[in-house]
């Protein structure tokens, strides 16, 4: 798969513009923890091969485990996630499949009364983020991050 252009090097203001989501976002109170599972989770299932390299690897620098990343795909069927990181995994991914029916009541209610509504605004912001990123890799075929194995 042959990498196409650059969006970020052909026009700097997409760029820029797009990195003031993630600043925003690194000014909230959303935990690193979170963060990388929320982009680990997207980028999965947007079969993002240039974030899922990044995050992982984040998530590991940060302390999170082999087997939580390992088994994030299969989440509902492990112990190993908080009720906080449930309700965040659930809300990741119904918004990050939004053509299947949208956010659901039962996922909704559910995130802003585990996490708060403040939590949730922020939580709900770095979900799109990420989809815009996944987006922007996956079309671009980024894959210049990949590290060899």
């Amino acid at each position: 798969m042959q990498e196409r252009i650059n969006v970020f090097k052909t026009d700097v203001n997409a760029y820029q513009a797009i990195m003031a989501l993630e600043n925003y976002i690194d000014t909230t109170q959303i935990n690193k923890t979170h963060r990388e599972l929320i982009k680990i989770r997207a980028s999965q299932i947007n079969k993002c091969a240039y974030c899922l390299d990044m995050h992982t690897h984040d998530a590991r620098t940060g302390g999170e485990t082999e087997q939580r990343i390992y088994t994030l795909d299969a989440w509902r069927e492990t112990t190993f996630f908080t009720e906080e990181e449930r309700a965040i995994l659930a809300l990741t991914e119904e918004v990050t499949l939004i053509t299947n029916g949208g956010v659901s009541n039962e996922t909704y209610e559910n995130a802003v009364r585990v996490l708060g509504e403040k939590y949730y605004a922020s939580v709900l912001m770095a979900i799109v983020a990420i989809n815009a990123w996944n987006r922007i890799g996956v079309t671009s075929h980024l894959k210049s991050a990949l590290r060899k194995a």
